[in-house]
């Protein structure tokens, strides 16, 4: 099954989830700094909740997702299977992805591409589980005395780990934030902003980040 398939599920699992209205959107509001005269494209836009809220900061936005049936916003969207952007070269402002990149087995491609409908000056903004959660292996732990501690896994290692998910699996693809940050500059993303937060689900480990935040600018 592919998120294709897991589109519902997705709906389920976000529309009981606090977090995306009181942490998630907020983050990636503050990475973004949307200009309200900015074109941004929306990169895994799902049913447009994030979408929503970037459109009320007046800017204007395009939305891409795989399912067809969440795409089809009031918004303009497209359908389409990521790291591949079906739209020309220097189309847009910016482009931003939400709890995407750690989906995508191959993210190279996706800076490449999203430099590529960028104009030249334009921002990319990611919002993602940190990489001190999606190493196999990381999770809390306590030791004797019953102390949360963090156990960091394979970190320095890409690798893959799955949870499971409706009747299948979701997959998360770990890089460590040296790679991550590597691979985009690779494509011409230098970084502006970084944010690393914490939110309910770290109340036990406060010094563990549970979210990544970056605004990258595209190079002349």
């Amino acid at each position: 099954m592919s998120w294709s398939d897991l589109g519902g599920w997705w709906l389920e699992e976000i529309a009981g989830d606090p977090a995306y209205e009181t942490v998630v959107t907020p983050l990636l509001l503050e990475i973004l700094a949307p200009e309200s005269s900015g074109v941004y494209l929306d990169l895994g836009c799902g049913e447009g909740r994030v979408m929503r809220a970037v459109i009320e900061s007046g800017s204007r936005v395009i939305g891409l997702d795989l399912n067809h049936h969440l795409a089809r916003l009031t918004t303009p969207s497209l359908v389409g299977r990521l790291p591949t952007i079906p739209i020309a070269d220097s189309m847009v402002d910016g482009a931003y992805a939400v709890l995407v990149l750690e989906h995508l087995a191959d993210i190279d491609e996706l800076f490449a591409e999203t430099a590529r409908v960028v104009r030249s000056g334009g921002v990319m903004a990611v919002v993602m589980n940190h990489p001190m959660w999606t190493a196999p292996g990381s999770m809390p732990v306590t030791d004797g005395e019953g102390e949360p501690l963090w156990r960091p896994g394979a970190y320095m290692d890409p690798g893959s780990s799955a949870v499971d998910a409706a009747d299948s699996q979701v997959v998360f693809h770990h890089r460590s934030l040296a790679d991550l940050l590597t691979l985009a500059a690779g494509a011409g993303w230098a970084l502006e902003h970084m944010i690393e937060r914490t939110h309910q689900d770290t109340v036990e480990v406060p010094e563990v980040p549970r979210l990544l935040g970056c605004r990258w600018r595209l190079l002349p």
